[in-house]
């Protein structure tokens, strides 16, 4: 196959993991590679990642890995194939950068940090010939259709063979994550799915006073989750001022957003012990109390006190207090009533953006030849675990190859015309 032209120029437009993956594809194969991005420096969205712990990606079996994908597990699974967790991990360690898998199966750099990462990896890009400009915001093309970028000196017109758009999503506007991006593709005949919070906390409609200022922030440990009719997961999650929130809570994230989009709320059953089956906890509170009280009751029979009994208080009649099989189900099965997501700008990522029927394989855009996406602006959302690193770097690095492909055949067409 015919390689790229030595003078085929690309431009990449953002400067996430998906951007910076792209451009490394691309600078090893000789491509003179010109990043833009609007903030003072790029990965600033993947340095705050890593600040509770850099959770790169998972070690679980890779089919229960892409099934994690859900609804976007068809359209992902070639990304992912050419770029898997494990060949993932080795990229990092080609980095000079160890890593180790938790308990969990959730795979982390040992020192658990992502600047070390990000420090290397700039410098290969550097040494690469990958040119970065920050302070550079994109806004769209000219009539032309050339590229318009503002900086600190006013707008600057950059001509390119092909762009790569990764600008990441709606969430974390403060990073670079602002969805800017969605009306400059809209007025160019693109479809966008609209940008919804991903990984979010959700909202009921409203605690009581004792419930909100005693323990908003508290976390709830060893309980599971479940929508009506699915499958309980077992983990943990914060009580908050105007809801929950917390990994558990994002597990189920995208359901339960659909769910309120479709019926105005949503109902998850909380199993305050999951390790105990329902004729357990019946039997142990069928047991004589004496005089206690029943929240010395709770906790000698049950160890069930603090923000646990206080959230048993808040969504169960009195009168179930007196019924040891009633008060017992509402144990295993108490209803939360969520009514809304936390704002976009709060959420860990998005769902939505550019659909997969959009793109061609090569992952460019159809309706405009020459510009390709990547990264968390394509309409596809995960849950926490690695997963959705994984996915930016592995698009990242397919729609570089892409590029390739598509200026190794089109490129002397285009310049014909």
């Amino acid at each position: 196959m015919t390689p790229p032209a030595p003078s085929s120029r690309v431009a990449i437009i953002g400067g996430g993991p998906a951007g910076l993956m792209a451009a490394e594809v691309l600078g090893q194969a000789g491509i003179s590679v010109d990043l833009y991005d609007a903030m003072p420096s790029v990965g600033r969205k993947f340095l705050l990642a890593g600040v509770g712990g850099m959770n790169i990606t998972h070690a679980e079996h890779y089919s229960t890995f892409v099934s994690r994908y859900g609804a976007r597990s068809e359209q992902l699974r070639p990304l992912l194939d050419a770029f898997t967790p494990s060949a993932l991990r080795d990229w990092i360690h080609g980095l000079g950068i160890d890593t180790f898998v938790g308990s969990s199966g959730r795979v982390f750099p040992t020192d658990m940090k992502a600047a070390p990462l990000l420090r290397a990896w700039l410098k290969r890009l550097r040494e690469s010939g990958v040119r970065i400009h920050t302070r550079q915001r994109w806004l769209g093309w000219d009539a032309q259709g050339v590229l318009r970028i503002a900086g600190a000196d006013g707008e600057s017109l950059i001509e390119a063979d092909a762009t790569l758009l990764a600008l990441g999503g709606g969430s974390w506007a403060r990073l670079g994550s602002d969805g800017a991006w969605v009306p400059l593709l809209t007025a160019r005949g693109i479809a966008i799915a609209p940008l919804q919070p991903a990984n979010c906390g959700f909202e009921v409609q409203a605690w009581s006073e004792h419930l909100r200022d005693k323990f908003a922030g508290a976390p709830l440990k060893t309980v599971s989750l479940a929508l009506p009719d699915t499958a309980p997961r077992k983990g943990e999650f914060v009580l908050t001022a105007t809801g929950i929130e917390g990994s558990l809570v994002y597990a189920l994230a995208a359901p339960i957003r659909e769910t309120i989009n479709r019926d105005g709320a949503a109902t998850v059953l909380l199993d305050l012990l999951p390790d105990r089956t329902l004729a357990q906890v019946a039997s142990a509170l069928a047991r004589p109390r004496g005089a206690q009280s029943m929240t010395k009751h709770l906790h000698r029979q049950l160890k069930l006190d603090g923000v646990k009994a206080a959230l048993l208080r808040e969504l169960t009649d009195a009168a179930i207090f007196q019924e040891p099989q009633a008060l017992a189900t509402a144990i295993k099965a108490l209803p939360i009533r969520l009514v809304r997501p936390r704002p976009l700008d709060e959420a860990i990522s998005s769902a939505g953006g550019v659909p997969f029927e959009a793109l061609d394989a090569n992952l460019m855009l159809r309706q405009l030849p020459g510009v390709f996406c990547a990264g968390e602006m394509l309409d596809w959302e995960a849950a926490t675990g690695g997963y959705l690193l994984t996915a930016c770097f592995a698009s990242g690095r397919a729609a570089a190859e892409g590029m390739l492909r598509w200026l190794r055949t089109e490129r002397p067409t285009i310049a014909q015309a």
